[in-house]
């Protein structure tokens, strides 16, 4: 069976999704907080079913049985769902000045703003390639000394458990697509200097010339501002927020605002 077959079957539908992955994705592993990104692990891997065995997407997604799964949100959740009445505030993200290292936009202000999205870049770039070289590339300049590496960071853990579940080579195939769509945003600390921002994606995943799936994804890191750009900050990647539809009250509860693009 080709592997766009193989990928095709495997996104169904939800019958093929498995609770038990959503925990092993989301734990804690040895006291090291999984980084959210790990979030693009888990929604990708419910849309395509993968039944990859979880000890094979490297330490950062070696988990154990006692994670907070409930903070993280639940399938439900992520999934498109009812909409609030309510509102919640906007936050505007500003648009790049250039093009730098690794293909990535940068060039934003330093501001608890500009480092949100610069996140958002880092993370377009890393995962939306589908390719775990490149994936690498950009956590190689785009971390502080002493953050995530290309061994350890859980974007490139992200690309690697895509293509595995969908049987594809490290480089990935023009008939396998991903877009992370930034929908809502979070910051939740800043400083002079660093920031610790969340954003709420819309993954969608097409195969072939199927129609696209979607689901929520969310992420979130310390930044710290270095040689005059925003870098995903040193030592371990921030604790995980939930992956909520956007415009779901959930969403709102959670704290998450519209982002916007800064004229």
């Amino acid at each position: 069976m080709s592997a766009r077959s193989r990928a095709a079957r495997w996104l169904s539908g939800p019958e093929e999704w498995n609770r038990r992955r959503l925990q092993i994705l989301f734990g804690i592993a040895s006291g090291v907080v999984l980084a959210v990104v790990a979030g693009i692990v888990w929604s990708v891997l419910e849309l395509l079913g993968d039944e990859t065995d979880a000890s094979g997407l490297g330490r950062s997604t070696e988990l154990s049985g006692d994670a907070p799964v409930g903070a993280l949100g639940s399938v439900e959740d992520a999934q498109p769902g009812p909409l609030a009445d309510g509102w919640t505030g906007t936050i505007a993200v500003p648009q790049p000045a250039s093009v730098g290292e690794a293909q990535v936009g940068t060039g934003f202000p330093r501001s608890p703003e500009g480092a949100l999205a610069q996140l958002i870049a880092i993370d377009r770039r890393a995962i939306e390639s589908t390719s775990v070289v490149t994936a690498q590339d950009v956590i190689d300049v785009w971390a502080a000394t002493g953050g995530p590496t290309a061994e350890s960071w859980s974007g490139v853990a992200a690309v690697k458990a895509l293509l595995e579940s969908a049987g594809l080579p490290a480089n990935g195939s023009s008939e396998f697509a991903v877009q992370l769509e930034p929908s809502m945003g979070l910051i939740q600390a800043s400083d002079d200097g660093s920031a610790t921002v969340c954003v709420d994606f819309i993954l969608t995943v097409v195969v072939g010339e199927g129609a696209p799936d979607r689901i929520a994804a969310a992420d979130c890191q310390h930044m710290a501002w270095t040689d005059d750009r925003w870098v995903i900050a040193s030592g371990d990647e921030a604790t995980p927020t939930p992956s909520l539809w956007p415009g779901t009250q959930a969403s709102y509860d959670a704290g998450y605002q519209w982002l916007e693009v800064a004229p």
